[in-house]
């Protein structure tokens, strides 16, 4: 239960962080306003909340692997939102990332 917990919380700080930064590049470089960059603020600010529920205890290896994360989930926004075709290089750079992640949170440890 504790690693889905872990991937359900890394989930949703990437929806919170990615859709926050989108959220500034839409109201800053596409014009959108004012309102859209305070709603991306405030999701990047509920991203710094979501990291804390990890259930592992430190911070250095959380946001290390959540940079794994971050990437995958990033590729992941620019093909649903962004309709962003990625290549094979990107899918290959973003699996080394994601077993990165892996690595880093979940490899046994003794």
């Amino acid at each position: 239960m504790t690693v889905a917990r872990s991937l359900l919380l890394f989930a949703l700080a990437a929806l919170a962080e990615i859709g926050g930064a989108w959220l500034v590049w839409q109201g800053v470089r596409e014009h959108r306003g004012l309102l859209w960059i305070a709603a991306g603020v405030l999701a990047l600010g509920a991203y710094g909340f979501v990291a804390t529920f990890q259930p592992a205890p430190h911070f250095g290896r959380i946001l290390a692997a959540y940079g794994g994360v971050f990437v995958g989930g990033s590729l992941a926004w620019g093909v649903i939102v962004d309709r962003f075709r990625p290549d094979r290089w990107d899918y290959l750079g973003a699996a080394i990332c994601l077993i990165g992640v892996a690595v880093i949170m979940y490899a046994p440890r003794g």
